[in-house]
């Protein structure tokens, strides 16, 4: 059983990233918008800071309460958007039920929407064309790629359908010349599928969900989940077992999430590209 060790090849991430930043002409700025006071989210915008200082970045952050008027939100993208300082703008999810999340993400321009989320992103994606891609998915992908994990051919199953992760994979697998299977919650004889997975990649929310006989020999796993239990963050693979019978798998904490903050970062370098290019 080997670790994919999202850890490790962040650092590694970080300090190609950091040489290309200091060959740049000017300090890319993210700003972050946040709604409401969510503890995790919170803590998610302190480790995005934190990354951003230690890249060289300036980083802004725009925090409204959550009662907040859906138009305010709106108008400060705008002037974001419009802002030439300004080289990728995030909107901190989940945000306040009473606000439209579709509109919200796509109000932000595409070449400055570091986390792939609008529209006009996923169309690209789609089509396989250059496009800013949301950041777990493309983790997922550079994870895999750094440790020479073949993805063409596979057959690579999904479990899960969220905007956020499952959706994008489907197509950067695609897009990778994978066969590709997605499982949800309406899925039937979900274990008879995920034991067919070369590469199995989990991401339900639901913690230790996926056991030891519903792999295969040999399986790669990619666990995104993040859950706390009893005080303990665990993925939604019950990682004791299934680990016997893996060839790889990543670790919780210390795996996918560590990625995440690497391609947020990696997206602003391209936002900034991307804009240049349109110009």
């Amino acid at each position: 059983m080997f670790l994919l060790d999202g850890r490790k090849v962040k650092e590694v991430g970080l300090e190609n990233l950091k040489s290309k930043l200091a060959k740049l002409d000017k300090t890319l700025t993210l700003a972050v918008i946040q709604i409401g006071n969510d503890p995790a989210s919170n803590i998610y915008v302190s480790n995005k800071n934190k990354t951003a200082t230690k890249l060289g970045c300036n980083f802004i952050h725009i925090k409204f309460d959550e009662t907040v008027e859906e138009k305010e939100v709106l108008e400060k993208i705008d002037e974001l958007n419009y802002d030439e300082d300004i080289d990728g703008i995030l909107v901190q999810m989940p945000i306040p039920k009473h606000l439209n999340e579709t509109l919200i993400q796509n109000r932000v321009k595409s070449y400055k929407d570091v986390d792939g989320l609008t529209d006009i992103n996923a169309g690209l994606l789609v089509h396989n064309k250059d496009s800013l891609i949301s950041c777990t998915p493309h983790g997922i992908l550079t994870l895999l790629n750094y440790y020479d994990i073949k993805i063409s051919k596979k057959h690579v199953v999904i479990v899960g359908r969220s905007n956020l992760v499952g959706k994008p994979l489907i197509n950067l697998m695609l897009n990778n010349d994978a066969t590709v299977t997605v499982c949800h919650s309406k899925t039937e004889n979900l274990s008879d599928i995920t034991k067919t997975a070369d590469i199995l990649i989990v991401a339900v929310g639901r913690p230790n969900f996926i056991k030891e006989d519903m792999v295969k020999d040999g399986v790669v796993v990619v666990d995104v989940g993040i859950n706390r239990v009893d005080d303990k963050i665990v993925g939604d693979v019950d990682f004791d077992s299934v680990s016997k019978k893996v060839s790889a798998i990543t670790p919780v904490p210390g795996g996918v999430g560590q990625m995440t903050i690497l391609e947020l970062f990696n997206n602003l370098y391209k936002a900034y590209h991307l804009r240049i290019q349109g110009k």
